[in-house]
């Protein structure tokens, strides 16, 4: 589940616009468009609030981001399972983020089962409950944007 939408309105009416020059607020978005299908509501929250604030944080936390998340000797898919299994170990909500952008890599529902039964053997059943969870939740979620056409 994920949180709610910010109001981006009220965003800018009481903390500013987004300021950052270096790249448009719709371009820094397409990144995670293209890995997820859509930006995170608390991606979508900094990018609004720090990029009104201060535009080069968000250029200096998108450019960590960027070299952290797609490092030369793994494939996106990998690189996700990875993230997704990480986070599912701190039962860290944005395990589902990563789930997805697993899932659009490529990632079989047996690889994601897979990595849940490592994450089962060092955390127990919360991560084996949770990270069952989430590929319900993804399957409906995918489900869902078939039927849309989508």
């Amino acid at each position: 589940m994920l949180p709610p939408r910010i109001d981006k309105e009220v965003v800018q009416r009481k903390i500013g616009i987004y300021a950052d020059k270096s790249q448009s607020l719709e371009k820094r978005g397409e990144i995670y468009e293209e890995l997820l299908g859509f930006v995170p509501p608390r991606i979508e929250a900094r990018l609004n609030v720090t990029g009104a604030l201060d535009p080069k944080m968000v250029e200096l936390q998108e450019q960590m981001r960027e070299h952290g998340m797609y490092p030369k000797c793994f494939d996106v898919k990998t690189s996700q399972l990875m993230l997704f299994g990480m986070l599912l170990m701190d039962l860290n909500d944005a395990a589902t983020l990563h789930g997805i952008a697993a899932r659009r890599a490529g990632a079989t529902w047996e690889e994601m089962q897979g990595v849940i039964n490592l994450c089962f053997l060092f955390r127990g059943l919360s991560a084996a409950n949770r990270g069952a969870e989430i590929l319900a939740n993804i399957a409906k979620r995918e489900d869902t944007e078939e039927k849309a056409g989508k």
